[in-house]
């Protein structure tokens, strides 16, 4: 049975990439004459209202020809939405419906409720000079990682480095770098718990 359900997999996986290869192709036509972030985030936009498991296996398939890294075995959720091209994402992962990711490294079997936005670290806006309107100022976009076997609850936004076997309470903001094994709520988010008898004993990936 495993063996059935693997190659049912697969079939669906090269299925997914023989209908996503026009959008593959349209891009990198369209690429010189584009910005390229705002090329990549409008097919997300458009990949991202196809629903059920089939609209999660074209994303994916989408992703997979053109991030830094997407793995086959990945669920993506209906109206979930990707930003820029760099993002990874590692095997296992799990990401709910109506989530906004930036540029990340989401390492495996991570978990992300619905409504998680996993922002551009948290320089993505100068306001310094009031003279000069927000939106001519400038940022800077910093790749932000998710350690490994962490869960991060619905409606959290992260935009500061999570440890690996975190868990991340909904409605969590994480301003600053969480250690591996940590429980965190709030706003902003702070470490109530941590999950290992002796965190010493683990490192971040």
């Amino acid at each position: 049975m495993t063996d059935f359900r693997e190659r049912v997999k697969g079939a669906a996986n090269l299925l997914s990439l023989v209908l996503v290869a026009p959008l593959v192709v349209l891009f990198w036509l369209l690429r010189p004459i584009s910005r390229e972030e705002h090329l990549f985030a409008g097919f997300s936009q458009f990949l991202s209202l196809i629903p059920g498991l089939s609209g999660s296996y074209l994303r994916v398939a989408f992703y997979r020809c053109l991030m830094a890294r997407c793995d086959t075995d990945n669920v993506i959720g209906f109206g979930s939405l990707f930003s820029h091209r760099g993002t990874e994402l590692y095997g296992g992962i799990y990401i709910g419906p109506q989530c906004n990711i930036g540029l990340s490294v989401i390492y495996p079997n991570c978990l992300i409720g619905s409504g998680v936005h996993i922002l551009s670290g948290k320089g993505q806006h100068r306001f310094d000079d009031p003279a000069i309107p927000l939106r001519l100022q400038g940022g800077e976009y910093r790749k932000i990682s998710l350690g490994e076997n962490s869960w991060v609850g619905n409606g959290a936004l992260i935009m500061a480095n999570v440890g690996r076997d975190c868990v991340i309470g909904a409605g969590t903001v994480v301003t600053h770098d969480i250690p591996a094994g940590s429980i965190v709520v709030g706003n902003p988010g702070v470490v109530v718990k941590s999950r290992y008898s002796d965190a010493s004993q683990r490192s971040d990936p």
